[in-house]
């Protein structure tokens, strides 16, 4: 190489330095502030992290202390004292007080889970739940076509809500001596694929007690002698 190529090479990387330079004098607070935004979200999402742990600890103590307390309306009381870190841990608590206060006041632990069930703040499963056991409680004063207005949009769902409600617009059927409806509904759920065993037990109890055969499910065999239990 010539001695006139070497420096023609040489001012050629000193003004290809003398760029950067003026780049990074221009435009290097960029690059900078990039990084402290990603060093600063980083460090706000651990806190965050933190915090929602926190606050899941508390509200996990205290629903341990509340359930502690007498047993009735003392613990429902309660229960529904805690304060919960969102509507989800908040509807949980609301449960458990609902199921505290149903053997004293089956009436009012109703309307709490349908007050529960009618915020469109807490999600969809602990809305279905409530609404679930608000139907299916002994003595909660419901009439018959309200369970059924409320048990209608959970048979239309997906997956073992709609297998639920269901089974409780059977007993419903029953309960109104609509005896081939029900028949007809318990025999559909006895032979549905997404059916549990411990609702299947109780479908064919049912089915058994209103004086019919169970229908057949291929490969499964339906004890309905079993203890089945209940939805509550």
């Amino acid at each position: 190489m010539s001695n006139s190529d070497s420096f023609i090479d040489e001012v050629t990387e000193e003004v290809r330095r003398d760029r950067l330079f003026r780049l990074m004098r221009r435009y290097g607070w960029i690059g900078i502030l990039a990084i402290v935004l990603l060093v600063g979200g980083a460090a706000w999402n651990e806190w965050r992290k933190a915090q929602a742990r926190a606050e899941a600890e508390a509200f996990g103590d205290a629903v341990i202390v509340a359930l502690a307390a007498p047993e009735g309306a003392g613990r429902a009381a309660a229960l529904e004292a805690v304060t919960a870190p969102g509507p989800g841990a908040e509807a949980v608590a609301r449960l458990l007080a609902a199921a505290e206060r149903a053997a004293q006041d089956a009436p009012g632990a109703a309307t709490r889970l349908l007050a529960l069930a009618d915020r469109g703040e807490v999600p969809a499963i602990y809305r279905d739940i409530a609404t679930l056991k608000a139907v299916a409680l002994p003595g909660a004063g419901l009439d018959a076509e309200t369970r059924r207005a409320r048990l209608a949009p959970l048979a239309a769902r997906q997956g073992l809500i709609r297998l639920l409600a269901e089974e409780q617009l059977a007993m419903i059927d029953i309960e109104t001596g609509a005896r081939a409806e029900a028949l007809e509904r318990l025999g559909a759920l006895a032979v549905d694929a997404e059916a549990t065993p411990p609702l299947r037990r109780r479908v064919a109890q049912a089915i058994v007690a209103l004086g019919e055969d169970v229908p057949d499910i291929p490969g499964q065999t339906v004890d309905a002698g079993m203890d089945a239990g209940n939805t509550q």
